[in-house]
């Protein structure tokens, strides 16, 4: 049985991990860490009670968990990797926003604790199967851009998974894309953000949850590679996955398809 303990649990990304979890029969859901905690129990979707607390240095300590899973922003995730990594707790972490120094911090974190992690900015399956395609069409295209689509009460933009696209794509191909000339911007930012090439757009509005295309241009044609989010009960099997994962890995693995075998 892997013992689990979910930080940002009363988020809805985390109460779907939760539920998850209590259908799983290999897993077990020990504890729950929210900043807005404001008791001592959660009650799971089983019935179960857990402990439920704002401090994930006790509640580590109190349960003492084989894996982490957290959903938070990266403000509270890098200092409870670092708390989870020194107690010796495998990690899963969903949270996106890490740079590249925040990545070999964790690493090193596991190696020295002899423990693994797996961050990905995108546990949905389709997501990680679009970021692979558009690395494959990436070769054959000099033109592409970027249009992702959230709920109106996501935080950052662009989204942690169109970074990696765009990122992914760029090292595929091997230099940048082109960009077409802009001779006149009547509205500054018009053009979306820029990676090496790649334009990225980003729309927040309620009625979306997560979705994402992938344009890529040529002389008389385009190509279109999209993926659409129902509900977050698709980042689960996921989820799942890397959990049962994990603990078999010593130190850092980024991105699903490692996992996948992509």
């Amino acid at each position: 049985m892997i013992k689990i303990v979910v930080h940002g649990a009363l988020g809805r990304v985390g109460q779907e991990v939760l539920r998850a979890t209590c259908a799983d029969p290999e897993m077990q859901a020990v504890g729950a860490v929210d900043i807005k905690a404001g008791s001592k129990k959660l009650t799971l979707s089983s019935g179960t009670e857990i402990p439920l607390s704002g401090d994930i240095e006790s509640m580590l300590t109190s349960v003492k968990p084989d894996v982490m899973v957290d959903f938070t922003l990266h403000q509270a995730a890098m200092p409870a990797i670092r708390i989870a990594a020194k107690k010796k707790v495998n990690l899963v972490i969903g949270t996106t926003g890490f740079s590249k120094k925040d990545l070999v911090e964790i690493d090193g974190l596991c190696r020295d604790n002899k423990i693994g992690a797996v961050v990905a900015s995108n546990f949905a399956l389709g997501a990680v199967l679009m970021i692979h395609m558009a690395k494959i069409a990436s070769k054959y295209f000099d033109y592409a851009e970027i249009i992702e689509k959230h709920h109106e009460k996501k935080a950052d933009a662009p989204s942690g998974t169109a970074l990696s696209t765009a990122r992914a794509m760029v090292e595929a191909r091997g230099r940048s894309f082109t960009m077409p000339p802009l001779e006149k911007e009547t509205l500054t930012g018009t053009r979306g953000g820029q990676i090496d090439g790649v334009s990225i757009h980003s729309v927040r509005l309620p009625g979306y949850m997560a979705h994402q295309e992938v344009i890529f241009g040529t002389s008389g044609q385009t190509l279109i590679i999209r993926h659409d989010t129902i509900n977050r009960e698709c980042y689960m099997p996921g989820v799942i996955m890397a959990v049962k994962h994990v603990s078999k890995n010593r130190g850092l693995i980024v991105g699903l398809d490692k996992l996948l075998n992509l």
